[in-house]
């Protein structure tokens, strides 16, 4: 079977077909995430029917959730070496078939394994690729696409959630599944949307590879001499050099990545009880079932309105080169409103609060696949977003019941909420420092780079600059290339 054909470009396009990239996104994130958020709405069905407790039916929303999430690398890995196309399809398939063997369940058990397993290995495989794609196609406007992508999730479950009911009004709860699973197949439509591109960063040779610093030093010689003795590399040229598809994950090595990978750990964990408890906070302090409810409705559409405007905000030239404080900010500030809320009783008050929290969770959503892209650059963003999906899986299962413990134990649930809170201004101010460490280290190299003690550790090969003092990022690979030019062509073989 011939693969899919791709279309060059120098860089991301940045219009044209990547228009529909995102449209293709936004179907996408309605049909897993909004229509995860709806199976809360089975939970009462599913209770009076199977005649369960409330924490052996809420474990359906976390297994589907945690799953989505868990094999998210697997999603980007189909991607990588097969096609995103053929990923989302798939997906499609086994997210409608998990769906509909649901509407057959004759127990718990059942649904555990079809709506939880299968339908939410069916999400992963479609979520994080078609993410993916919107940062291959996209750069100058990168945060606007991913807010109008992202909104998705919030517009569906603003729509979906009343159609969800009616449907279990007029057809029970397994016709209601039944319709779900023929409504995710459009799943395969959007896959079809994805066409693949090919960047200049996703086909470099391997003697471009030697000049990426988290390449060892022991491997930079094997591709010397593959990039010298193979004549067979001349032989592909329809074809890419990669330097070994299973080196497509060395950004885990990555300072870089490691540090966003803890801190989004302690995000997930914090803003995931949230959602779960704010409904029964509002009622324990005499708000109505109505109001409730509708608290959880401004959450949603305020969270649509901070996907769009906070992307087409950080994409403006004075803020896109402070996305990743814009995106600490946010993180921050959602932290801030879960420390307040357990003074926060009455509705009047717990309005603005789902404003504001709303708001700030639909911005920091939008710009986490932007955060991963400048870490570890587009060429490997679909691995890269699988990863950070998969690290929101262990939080999104254990959070939730952890909440639930305190709110047993204490008998409020102030100690659930600030715990939260500090998760998630934890997380902000761990990226604030690294940062700060980074901006630190940079002005040191740049003052060593003009001591005649480090050069003297300095030696060439070709135009590539060495040195055994420190592993340096590539803008000051730049500036010790420049002083190593003039060392080589000095007369005396000395630097004056």
């Amino acid at each position: 079977m011939a693969s899919p054909r791709r279309a060059r470009h120098s860089g991301p396009p940045d219009g044209g077909w990547g228009w529909m990239i995102v449209a293709g996104c936004f179907l996408v994130t309605i049909c897993t995430r909004a229509v995860t958020r709806c199976i809360s709405i089975f939970f009462v069905e599913f209770q009076a029917y199977f005649g369960q407790d409330y924490a052996r039916t809420a474990w359906i929303h976390s297994i589907v959730d945690c799953a989505t999430m868990l094999c998210a690398p697997l999603g980007s890995l189909i991607s990588n070496h097969v096609s995103c196309q053929v990923g989302i399809m798939l997906g499609g398939l086994l997210a409608s078939t998990g769906l509909i063997l649901s509407s057959f369940a004759t127990s718990l058990e059942h649904l555990y394994l079809s709506l939880g397993v299968l339908t939410g290995l069916g999400f992963a495989l479609c979520y994080s690729p078609a993410i993916a794609m919107v940062g291959k196609y996209f750069n100058k406007r990168k945060a606007l696409a991913y807010g109008i992508a992202m909104s998705g999730s919030g517009i569906g479950t603003f729509i979906l959630a009343p159609v969800v009911q009616l449907l279990i009004e007029q057809f029970s709860w397994r016709g209601a599944l039944l319709i779900l699973g023929g409504f995710v197949l459009n799943l395969c439509v959007c896959g079809a949307l994805m066409r693949p591109i090919s960047l200049k960063e996703d086909c470099r040779t391997a003697p471009e590879l030697l000049e990426q610093n988290y390449v060892p030093e022991t491997e930079k010689q094997d591709l010397n001499q593959m990039s010298i003795c193979s004549p067979l590399i001349k032989l592909w040229p329809h074809e890419c050099l990669c330097y070994c598809s299973w080196k497509e994950y060395d950004f885990l090595l990555m300072p870089g990545f490691m540090v966003l990978a803890v801190s989004i750990l302690f995000m997930a964990y914090g803003c995931s009880p949230l959602f779960v408890y704010l409904v029964p906070y509002a009622l324990s302090v005499g708000v109505s079932h109505h109001q409730a409810a509708f608290l959880m409705s401004i959450l949603g559409v305020i969270d649509i309105i901070g996907n769009i405007t906070f992307g087409w905000l950080t994409d403006r030239r004075c803020l896109k080169k402070h996305r990743y404080f814009c995106y600490l900010f946010a993180v921050g500030m959602d932290g801030l409103c879960c420390l307040f809320l357990p003074v926060l009783q009455s509705f009047p008050l717990l309005v603005p609060f789902s404003f504001t929290f709303g708001y700030f969770d639909g911005a920091y959503v939008t710009l986490i696949p932007v955060m991963t892209a400048d870490v570890v650059g587009t060429s490997l963003l679909s691995s890269a977003l699988g990863v950070v999906y998969f690290l929101h899986a262990i939080p999104y299962l254990v959070s939730p019941p952890v909440a639930g413990w305190l709110v047993d134990t204490t008998g409020s649930y102030t100690a659930s909420f600030l715990l939260c809170g500090f998760s998630m201004i934890f997380s902000s101010a761990l990226l604030c420092f690294a940062r700060l460490a980074k901006k630190i280290k940079r002005t040191r190299l740049q003052s060593l780079t003009g001591n005649s003690a480090l050069k003297q550790h300095i030696w060439t090969n070709g135009a590539i600059a060495y040195s055994v003092t420190a592993e340096l990022d590539q803008r000051d690979l730049e500036v010790l290339a420049v002083d190593t030019n003039s060392y080589s062509n000095s007369p005396d073989g000395h630097k004056h």
